[in-house]
């Protein structure tokens, strides 16, 4: 895969480089928000991301790429991994968030799993009774309308996507969405979950009491 790195921070950005290559990647690198706008000018399939940039912040390049088209997965990193902070991310366009000091070996086993979640959703489109779910373009549609999901509602509705074969624990979405369990992730996915129905049907996403969530049946 392809791996934008963004981190003003020169010592852990070689390292951050150098194990991604390892793994067979091939790694772009910036220093800030300037030089990281100059290396999208050519496709990357992940971009790990930090929050404090010299010439800005970190989620209001997030925000930018997502006003603008991209679909690209983005790592956050973040030396205050709070709920609310990820809460915000998220809301902005991030796809996945690593708190910062953090072990490399999972920061590229993160990586890996949204290079996974990309090529298994990229081009999957799906019809749920009236529903259509175009997860290529980021697009719904109920009975031939078009409806505005938000990117924290797209992050649920892909990771169903991506396990469609089998029950996702609770746990476990909100592990992929939030990386976090506590209290506060289950009120706001149960929120989010409320959200999707009342804009797409109660069928959608269905609950199986003690199991977990998954995709309704098309």
């Amino acid at each position: 895969m392809r791996v934008l790195v963004v981190d003003d921070h020169q010592e852990l950005r070689a390292l951050v480089a150098q194990a991604l290559e390892r793994d067979g990647h091939v790694i772009r690198q910036a220093a800030d928000v300037e030089q990281a706008r100059s290396a999208l000018l050519e496709e990357v399939d992940v971009i790990v991301l930090d929050v404090g940039l010299p010439d800005g912040s970190g989620l209001s390049l997030c925000r930018e790429l997502r006003r603008d088209g991209f679909h690209t997965p983005i790592l956050i990193l973040t030396a205050h991994n709070r709920v609310d902070e990820r809460v915000e991310g998220l809301d902005a366009g991030a796809d996945d968030f690593l708190g910062k000091p953090f072990a490399i070996a999972e920061l590229r086993a993160r990586v890996r799993a949204l290079g996974r979640r990309r090529e298994r959703v990229s081009t999957v489109r799906v019809q749920l009774a009236d529903v259509v779910l175009d997860f290529g373009k980021r697009e719904a549609f109920r009975a031939n309308h078009q409806v505005p999901i938000t990117t924290r509602e797209w992050s649920i509705l892909e990771t169903l996507a991506s396990r469609r074969d089998r029950v996702v624990s609770r746990d476990e979405l909100l592990e992929s969405i939030w990386g976090d369990t506590t209290s506060g992730a289950v009120s706001s996915l149960e929120v989010l979950i409320g959200r999707i129905r009342r804009k797409l049907g109660e069928d959608v996403v269905r609950t199986l009491r003690g199991a977990g969530y998954s995709l309704g049946n098309g």
